[in-house]
């Protein structure tokens, strides 16, 4: 248990797989109530079931973050069920990787909606309930992709997370105080992210990249680590990869 995490309530989307299933059982473990979103319920239930048996707190919403809606409803499931909401990980993401020349437009809409306008939905649902708490903290999620632009093939996926790290720092100057704000840039990490490429070619290209993933943990220690800092620090950004990779 961590004394600056336990009984926290902490939302996670995309919490189904990947990161976030790995962060909600790692935060659940250490003490923290975890409420799970993601559009496969089934497997939120799955989840759900296996922090409660291992003697953790966990609840459940189906959440679209393309929708305004259900990150409104996933926080007020947090807020019913726990009386409060003491950290948003904004985390669910589409990684779709092809060469500008193909035109995917679909698949940059798709990496805008669930990348950025599913950060700020999730923003525009937990800031009123920091702001009335009077403290708060948000965790988005970018990518080392939002350090340095991933091409050819990941440039519409690069200004979707060099825009969650951008929005995440605005928003630090503009609500910090009482309310943290922490972006993690990961590395090539297993999950399901790297199934996203619709275009063969770039798929086969990242399958191959991807055989050097750190296992989804990794980052789940990493936001571990930013919670249970004392309320008065606020880590910014950390990035992590693994220690074989040079992008």
């Amino acid at each position: 248990m961590s004394k600056n995490i336990e009984g926290k309530v902490v939302v996670i989307t995309g919490a189904s797989s990947g990161l976030g299933e790995a962060t909600a059982r790692h935060l659940a473990a250490l003490g923290a109530s975890v409420v799970l979103g993601a559009r496969r319920v089934d497997r939120l239930n799955q989840i759900a079931a296996e922090i409660r048996a291992a003697g953790g707190k966990a609840e459940v919403a189906a959440a679209d973050v393309t929708k305004a809606d259900d990150l409104r409803a996933l926080v007020d499931t947090a807020v019913r069920s726990f009386g409060r909401i003491d950290v948003l990980i904004n985390n669910a993401g589409l990684m779709a990787i092809a060469p500008m020349s193909e035109t995917r437009v679909e698949e940059w809409d798709r990496m805008i909606d669930i990348n950025i306008k599913g950060v700020l939905y999730g923003i525009a649902a937990a800031l009123p309930v920091f702001q009335k708490q009077a403290s708060g903290h948000f965790i988005n999620v970018s990518s080392v992709a939002g350090v340095k632009v991933f091409s050819p093939g990941g440039t519409v996926y690069s200004g979707t997370k060099f825009a969650v790290r951008a929005i995440s720092e605005g928003l630090r100057h503009e609500v910090g105080g009482a309310i943290r704000t922490t972006t993690i840039l990961p590395g090539a990490v297993d999950s399901e992210l790297k199934l996203g490429s619709g275009h063969e070619a770039s798929a086969q290209a990242v399958g191959e990249f991807y055989k050097i993933a750190i296992p989804a943990d990794s980052v789940a220690r990493a936001i571990a680590y930013a919670i249970e800092q004392p309320a008065e620090v606020d880590i910014n950004e950390i990035v992590l990869r693994p220690t074989v990779q040079d992008f």
